[in-house]
């Protein structure tokens, strides 16, 4: 179905042009006189996921180094990275997308948070820009946007993954559940966790905006007999919630989701006794020459030393970025063309290798993903120790 939309919607706007005229490919040429392809970063550099965002930008910028150019129909290109900083605001989203399309972008990247996501859908919707989604994971995402794919798992099976891990290898019976009002990332994690793990044993708060001392919510979990402590937010909200932990004395496994897969949770945690255990999509050491290139390239450059926290920890967003730009070239050789519109047709049939494992979309635009990485944090020295590859049972 996907792929029918898209290639219907790809001949609506297609026809669209040649009504008005628009020769418009989404490509141009540089001072040099090389031709030049636009792929859109559609990514929080500030706000409450600015240092997730700023994360997954690197592995794009990575990929870009490493290979900077493109053969479309037989014509070499030059990649260009446009950047839109959506805030981590799901009112500047929709802004941050038009600042893309109106730069001529044929396909864009992003974004690290689903809310600001789903917010832009309209948006890249009626310009019939194609937008690849990285590890926004949820479903909602792509299933009302013919324009939008993804690269991730989504939440109803992360859900599942960790309510089993929580029973099963945290021997929980009774979860407390952290959600942000209003976020539909953390709200759709939760409500995924507690329905695999069961409503009646789990206790559900939200948080308002704004929030920065968790204190009452950790009192409630311990109140409440809790025996594991489940908060699937922002960073810059877990940060604060593992410093609350740690002066608390929570006395009960963390557990939380991708976006807590982050060098701020690593320094956060270091040199306390908190037991944090997350999901996330690559573990660093599963390919030794991609990190060994990557940490290298991150410690030579400043900027990206400094997005990454100040050390070449390798977070698996910053992985998922880097195979989302091949996704992307691959879209573009498959269109034989920069036209958003061709990309867009070409989309659904692309397949790619990546470091984070086989990509290729199901008829929603979702990757097929079956398994997740999960791991635990050391917060003797301040790293991630591979725990297990959990399957939704």
């Amino acid at each position: 179905m996907k792929k029918f939309m898209a290639m219907l919607l790809a001949l609506v706007m297609v026809l669209g042009l040649v009504a008005c005229g628009s020769g418009d490919s989404g490509a141009g040429s540089n001072n040099s006189g090389e031709k030049v392809v636009k792929i859109g970063v559609f990514e929080p550099q500030s706000g409450d996921n600015g240092a997730g965002g700023k994360q997954e930008v690197l592995g794009m910028q990575y990929a870009n180094s490493v290979t900077p150019t493109v053969t479309i129909g037989g014509e070499e290109y030059k990649v260009e990275l446009v950047y839109a900083d959506n805030a981590s605001s799901n009112d500047k989203a929709p802004s941050a997308a038009q600042t893309l399309i109106s730069a001529g972008c044929s396909v864009v990247l992003g974004s690290y948070g689903s809310g600001v996501s789903i917010a832009a859908q309209d948006t890249f919707k009626n310009a019939g820009v194609p937008a690849i989604g990285v590890t926004c994971t949820n479903p909602q995402v792509t299933a009302d946007c013919d324009v939008y794919f993804r690269i991730a798992f989504v939440d109803p099976f992360q859900g599942t993954v960790l309510a089993n891990y929580a029973k099963s290898d945290l021997k929980a019976s009774k979860a407390y559940c952290l959600a942000k009002q209003g976020d539909d990332y953390s709200g759709g994690v939760c409500n995924y966790f507690i329905q695999a793990f069961g409503k009646e044993n789990c206790v559900y708060e939200q948080f308002p905006e704004g929030t920065s001392d968790f204190s009452t919510y950790i009192t409630n979990a311990q109140k409440q007999g809790c025996d594991v402590f489940f908060a699937p937010v922002s960073i810059e909200a877990a940060a604060q919630i593992i410093a609350k932990a740690a002066t608390q004395n929570i006395g009960m496994p963390m557990l939380a989701s991708d976006t807590w897969d982050s060098n701020v949770v690593l320094s956060a945690a270091k040199g306390t006794d908190l037991s944090i255990s997350v999901t996330t999509f690559y573990q660093e050491g599963a390919n030794a020459d991609f990190d060994k290139n990557i940490k290298e390239w991150i410690r030579n450059d400043s900027t990206a030393l400094a997005n990454n926290g100040g050390n070449d920890e390798l977070a698996a967003v910053t992985v998922m970025g880097y195979d989302a730009y091949y996704v992307a070239l691959e879209a573009l050789k498959a269109a034989g063309s920069t036209s958003p519109a061709d990309v867009l047709k070409a989309l659904p049939g692309v397949t790619y290798t990546g470091i984070t494992g086989n990509i290729a979309f199901n008829d929603i635009g979702d990757a097929d993903r079956d398994s997740a990485v999960i791991k635990k944090c050391d917060t003797t020295n301040g790293v991630w120790e591979f725990v297990t590859v959990a399957k939704a049972q």
